[in-house]
């Protein structure tokens, strides 16, 4: 099974007007967050809009970003759906893709039971031959992945990674007790990333990475060599950001915070709202801080500082 560490950036998809894809936008992103050290790609994760998207701008997105990719680092590509046939068939077309990794999420209207859930996702790691990565994100999701589900599909032999956004570090740790021996864990930018490293982390999955690349991997390296005050002192800058994204809505800051940065990616789908003027102020005060914008690196509108 590959291996999968690191700071994994989930890209926004840059919709235009009449539905297609910016392809040219979202391949410039991706070769430069790969300039800037990440350590794999995420297309179709929360940032991505997946729930916004169609079966073909879903496709579109993970085509674009495996070409950027061009094997430099894995592209884990997020499938999600409220029936297994449906998660199937988009897992396998991920693969034919040439996505290295699933990103697997279960959405749902009615309550599923452990049964169901377990399922779900042990249909979708048996149909592919790729590794599989759990997603579980209690704010957002009908159904969630108990413990003991954890438990159960921690024995699936593709799926070897889980990444859980509930925002409760001590709930990572009990999955480290868990099944750590047989599932790595990844966190969410809504946990404080440095505190899951230093429990057994492999890293974290996140949207905010997307708009600052380099100080997401000088953190991740700081924490792998367990320089810990130094660790701490660039966690606490981050997490401005961190607090500014988890006020308003978070597709809506990516792309606001990627605008400013010269990349244009657009707004969110509607019926989501575009970052309002507190929202981009906010932002840009957050990127500011952390030195993400393209002006203060001497550089013209158009060039991106990530």
């Amino acid at each position: 099974m590959a291996e999968f560490h690191g700071v994994f950036p989930y890209l926004v998809s840059p919709i235009d007007e009449t539905g297609r894809v910016k392809r040219a936008v979202l391949a410039r992103l991706c070769d430069d967050l790969i300039a800037a050290g990440v350590h794999g790609l995420t297309p179709l994760g929360s940032t991505g809009e997946f729930a916004y998207l169609n079966h073909e701008q879903r496709a579109e997105v993970v085509k674009t970003v495996v070409k950027a990719a061009r094997k430099r680092v894995p592209v884990v590509a997020g499938v999600a759906a409220t029936t297994i046939a449906d998660a199937v068939a988009q897992a396998r077309a991920c693969e034919r893709l040439g996505a290295d990794g699933i990103l697997a999420v279960m959405e749902a209207y009615f309550p599923i039971d452990d049964d169901g859930v377990v399922a779900y996702f042990t249909a979708i790691a048996e149909a592919v031959k790729l590794p599989v990565v759990l997603y579980t994100n209690p704010n957002f999701q009908r159904s969630d992945l108990s413990l003991p589900a954890i438990g159960r599909l921690s024995r699936v032999p593709n799926i070897g990674y889980i990444k859980d956004a509930s925002t409760n570090t001590g709930r990572l740790l009990s999955i480290l007790n868990l099944a750590g021996d047989r599932m790595g864990v990844f966190s969410a930018s809504a946990h404080i990333p440095a505190a899951v490293m230093l429990i057994g982390g492999r890293g974290w999955m996140a949207g905010p990475a997307c708009v600052a690349p380099r100080a997401s991997v000088e953190l991740y390296e700081l924490c792998r060599k367990k320089r810990w005050d130094e660790a701490m002192a660039l966690q606490r800058k981050l997490w401005a950001l961190n607090q500014a994204f988890a006020k308003y809505n978070l597709a809506a800051c990516i792309k606001g915070a990627l605008e400013l940065q010269g990349y244009d990616v657009g707004v969110p789908l509607p019926p989501q709202a575009p970052l309002s003027k507190e929202g981009v102020a906010a932002v840009r005060a957050a990127l500011t801080d952390i030195g993400a914008l393209p002006a203060q690196r001497g550089q013209g509108r158009k060039k991106a500082a990530v």
